[in-house]
């Protein structure tokens, strides 16, 4: 391996490290859960819109009726008075309005089936949002648990390295001050026993 691509592994370990480190769950989870969310809003709002535009070809339909009864009405009309040229051109117009019905009803037909099928889909995506936002809160709750868990044990980790640092300190100091007692009461002895002069008392005598 070359030593670039040996930094180069090296450089992308330690960028993974950090990015790790400094990568909380919790946020990449309420950021996933915001995607959802807003892909879910678009999906609603594409409901709306088909929806919007099946009620927009019902209305179609129901003017384009209402003509058509009212070119019926007026060829009966016409025929009634003997004109027949007009009870033909008011066939001939319903007619053309017939068709024109039939084709906004196939039209209509497929918004509504496109709707239904968007709002089947909108209902399961709108399930997997919820799921996943119990998941998500109970995971943040559960991680949130842990990192406190982990911060007492760190705590007292560091607790019982002082510890132990300061019963060394402890240990130092009994046996120093041990060590000076002995000192003390062994000069005691020898003074005593006239081993040692002391020179805080009044002088003996020659013999002494």
């Amino acid at each position: 391996m070359s030593v670039m691509k040996r930094l180069s592994m090296i450089f992308r370990s330690k960028a993974n490290n950090a990015l790790d480190k400094m990568e909380d769950p919790r946020e990449t989870l309420d950021y996933s859960y915001q995607r959802q969310l807003e892909l879910l809003q678009k999906v609603r709002r594409g409901v709306a819109d088909v929806a919007t535009s099946r009620k927009r070809v019902e209305l179609q339909i129901n003017q384009i009726e209402a003509q058509a009864r009212k070119l019926e009405e007026q060829g009966r009309k016409a025929l009634g008075v003997g004109r027949e040229d007009l009870a033909r051109e008011a066939l001939t117009r319903r007619s053309s309005l017939q068709t024109q019905i039939a084709e906004l009803r196939v039209q209509h037909d497929n918004l509504q089936g496109e709707e239904e099928k968007l709002t089947t889909a909108s209902h399961r995506l709108q399930a997997k949002v919820d799921s996943f936002r119990t998941r998500k809160e109970t995971i943040k709750a559960t991680y949130t648990a842990a990192e406190a868990q982990t911060r007492i044990n760190e705590a007292f980790s560091g607790i019982s390295e002082e510890m132990g640092d300061v019963g060394l300190a402890i240990q130092r100091a009994e046996d120093k001050t041990a060590s000076m007692q002995a000192r003390a009461g062994a000069i005691d002895e020898l003074l005593a026993s006239g081993a040692l002069d002391d020179f805080s008392g009044q002088r003996g005598d020659d013999i002494q």
